[in-house]
C-alpha cells in the first residue's frame, strides 16, 4: 500500500464495482489514507476522504441473504456514490469499527465548547482549538490546558446542527453525557458536514447499544416513580426525599434499580446513571414531570 496498515484482516466483502452479485473472501487492508479491499480477481480501493458514512449490521437489501455482522462504507468517488460491505469472524468487525472510526476522525483540529451546560444551564466556557482522540468506548478531546475524557456508555443525548460557535456558524455536535451524576453538554464544532456526520454516526452506534440494553430491561411503577422524582430533583437527591413507603419495599425497588444500573449510591445519595437519565427521557415520556 506504500503506507503503514493500521488494520489487516480476512474477510468477505462486496463492492458496487464487483462484475457479480456474490461477495468474495480477500484481505481487508486499512492505512492512514485509504482501505483496500483485496482477492483474487482484483481489488477496490477507497480513499478514506471519500468515506462519508458508516453503519454495522446494516446491509443493502439485494445483499442481505449473503451477510450477517457486517460493516457497511458509503463513500462517493468521481461523484459517484458507492456502498462496500464487509464481513468478518469473532470480533474482527467490532474491532475495525473502533480502527476506522478512530481513524477517519482522530488527530482533527476541532473547536470545543466545554461545558457549555451544567444540568441544562448555559455557562461562560469559552470556545477552544482541540484534538480528537478515539479509543473503544471514550472520546478524548485534547487542548493545549489539558484533555476532558467522554465515557460514551455515560452519553444521554447528542443532536446534530449549525451552531454560532467562535463567531461562526459551524457544523457542530452538541453531546449531553453524565459527570459524578451530573448532566454535562459539551459542543463539539467539526471542519466539515461529513466529518460530522462520521462523529455523529460514531456516537450514535454506541448510543445504540445502550439502547439495546434499556429494552431488556422491565421497569416496575415503582421503579419509574423513582426514577422520575430523581430526574426532577436533578439527577441527585437523598432517598428520604424521594421515596416514601414500606421499607422492605423500597430497597427491593432500590435493589433492582442498582442491579439494572439506572441509579448508583454515593453516601446517602441515590443519583441517577447514564442508563438511568436515558429510560426516563426516551422510555417514559408521557409521564407527567
Amino acid at each position: 500500500m506504500g503506507e503503514a496498515v493500521v488494520a489487516d484482516f480476512v474477510g468477505r466483502f462486496h463492492t458496487a464495482d464487483m462484475k457479480r452479485t456474490e461477495p468474495v473472501t480477500g484481505r481487508v487492508l486499512l492505512s492512514r489514507k485509504r482501505l483496500v479491499l483485496a482477492h483474487d480477481g482484483g481489488k477496490t480501493t477507497i480513499p478514506l476522504s471519500s468515506v462519508s458514512d458508516i453503519n454495522v449490521g446494516t446491509v443493502p437489501a439485494k445483499l442481505s441473504e449473503f451477510f450477517s455482522d457486517t460493516i457497511t462504507l458509503a463513500y462517493s468517488i468521481d461523484d459517484g456514490r458507492n456502498v462496500a460491505v464487509i464481513e468478518s469472524g469473532g470480533d474482527n468487525v467490532g474491532r475495525f469499527k473502533t480502527v476506522l472510526f478512530k481513524t477517519l476522525l482522530g488527530g482533527h483540529k476541532v473547536k470545543v465548547k466545554h461545558p457549555a451546560k451544567v444540568g441544562g444551564r448555559v455557562t461562560d466556557a469559552s470556545t477552544k482549538t482541540a484534538k480528537l482522540k478515539l479509543s473503544k468506548g471514550s472520546l478524548r478531546i485534547v487542548t493545549r490546558d489539558g484533555s476532558v475524557t467522554i465515557d460514551l456508555s455515560t452519553v444521554t443525548n447528542f443532536r446534530r446542527g449549525q451552531y454560532d460557535i467562535a463567531g461562526k456558524k459551524r457544523p457542530t455536535i452538541e453531546v449531553t453525557h453524565m459527570h459524578n451524576g451530573t448532566a454535562k453538554t459539551t459542543f463539539i464544532s467539526l471542519p466539515n458536514n461529513r466529518k460530522l456526520n462520521l462523529l455523529g454516526r460514531y456516537l450514535q452506534l454506541e448510543y445504540k447499544d445502550v439502547m439495546e440494553e434499556i429494552a431488556e430491561i422491565e421497569i416496575s411503577p415503582e421503579q419509574t416513580e423513582v426514577l422520575v422524582s430523581l430526574y426532577s430533583a436533578g439527577g441527585q437527591a437523598k432517598l428520604g426525599e424521594i421515596v416514601t413507603g414500606d421499607v422492605a419495599t423500597v430497597q427491593l425497588v432500590l435493589e433492582t434499580l442498582r442491579k439494572n444500573a439506572l441509579i448508583s449510591e454515593n453516601g446517602s445519595a441515590l443519583s441517577l446513571t447514564a442508563k438511568g437519565r436515558v429510560v426516563v427521557t426516551e422510555q417514559i415520556e408521557d409521564v407527567n414531570m
